[in-house]
């Protein structure tokens, strides 16, 4: 399967067809896709090559797909250049490809580019919009990569034809640059017929350190503002909380919640902006109901997940949890919940620009 990135033109009122104008929205549909009925395919993933000569500040990130589009987490990385003969990462035609051909992989992904979206589970559509003047940088000569996770629960065979559509703003209206922070959970071990809760408890403080020794910061403390947050969680998933943490007396204020069910959007715009000022800790905690009479662990199909994408303007990708598949270990029950916590692995990746 092929696609081609389709700009969205908008015509000046003297009629022209021009190249479109800096600030225009641009969509790029890719697919189709044929997912026949009770058809899970998570092995798959998308290139669309942007063709942006220059770069783009993306302040808004829109995904249209449809039922039976699951997940899908977006990267922007570099194209390859025919001209020079020099390979981006996962190098290959655009369209749809067999992810292992290719080497594809998410963290390699936010190191060689960034992180720009991700969809809420099973949401058919999806807005990712950033305060006036907050954007994404992508780089000149980029591409969009991203894991397809297709899942079609109906008694019918259903024919996709997703789109995502950047909205870029003019330079001189950039006021904040954005870069990734997702953390991850995979001690994941939810009891049968329970409801369950799992904590992981980051913190940033070191790595901040070693970035302040560096001179690359020049806070002691972590001093960054998040501005949109998502959470992503199965069907078993009946919410999450991000809370900050103060080191020296764990005080703990709201960041995000949601309560949101599987196919309803999962992510939303922080208004105002989070300030990690006077917090050096990010705190995740996922919840579930397991309705069924099986454990259940990290994993995709009948599996759970507990993840969660921010962007802050850190000039930092922020990353990390509990990232091994281990057991959640003994748990602790709290009224009629089994509650867990587990330790925090925390990386910090200077976002690229370049």
């Amino acid at each position: 399967m092929r696609i081609e990135g389709v700009l969205l033109v908008l015509l000046a009122s003297c009629g022209g067809t021009d190249a479109p104008a800096a600030d225009a929205p641009r969509a790029y549909p890719f697919g189709p896709f044929t997912i026949h009925a009770s058809e899970e395919i998570s092995d798959q993933c998308v290139q669309i090559t942007l063709h942006n000569d220059d770069v783009m500040y993306v302040n808004q990130v829109e995904l249209e797909t449809g039922p039976g589009f699951h997940h899908s987490n977006w990267f922007f990385v570099p194209a390859s250049d025919q001209d020079t003969g020099v390979l981006g990462p996962f190098d290959g035609p655009d369209g749809t490809f067999t992810c292992r051909d290719r080497g594809f992989d998410q963290a390699v992904a936010a190191l060689k580019g960034g992180v720009i979206f991700a969809q809420s589970t099973q949401s058919p559509h999806d807005i990712q919009k950033f305060p006036a003047g907050a954007v994404i940088q992508v780089p000149a000569h980029s591409k969009l990569v991203s894991t397809i996770h297709l899942l079609n629960t109906s008694d019918a065979t259903l024919t996709l034809n997703p789109t995502i559509t950047l909205t870029p703003i003019l330079e001189q209206n950039v006021a904040i640059k954005l870069a990734g922070v997702s953390f991850e959970d995979h001690a994941l071990g939810l009891p049968p017929n329970k409801n369950s809760s799992f904590t992981v408890d980051c913190d940033l403080q070191p790595q901040w350190d070693i970035l302040h020794a560096n001179g690359t910061v020049s806070s002691a403390t972590p001093d960054f503002k998040l501005y949109y947050a998502l959470a992503h969680y199965h069907a078993l998933g009946t919410g999450m909380s991000i809370d900050a943490v103060a080191a020296d007396d764990s005080t703990a204020s709201s960041i995000y919640a949601t309560e949101a069910q599987v196919g309803d959007a999962l992510g939303g715009t922080l208004d105002p902006p989070f300030s990690m000022t006077g917090f050096s800790h990010l705190r995740f905690t996922c919840d579930y109901y397991n309705s069924t009479s099986n454990p259940v662990g990290w994993g995709i199909n009948d599996q759970e997940m507990c993840v969660f994408l921010a962007f802050s303007d850190s000039a930092y990708n922020w990353a990390g949890g509990a990232l091994d598949d281990d057991p959640p270990g003994p748990g602790t029950e709290v009224g009629n919940v089994m509650t867990y916590s587990h330790a925090c692995s925390v990386y910090a990746v200077e976002q690229s620009t370049h």
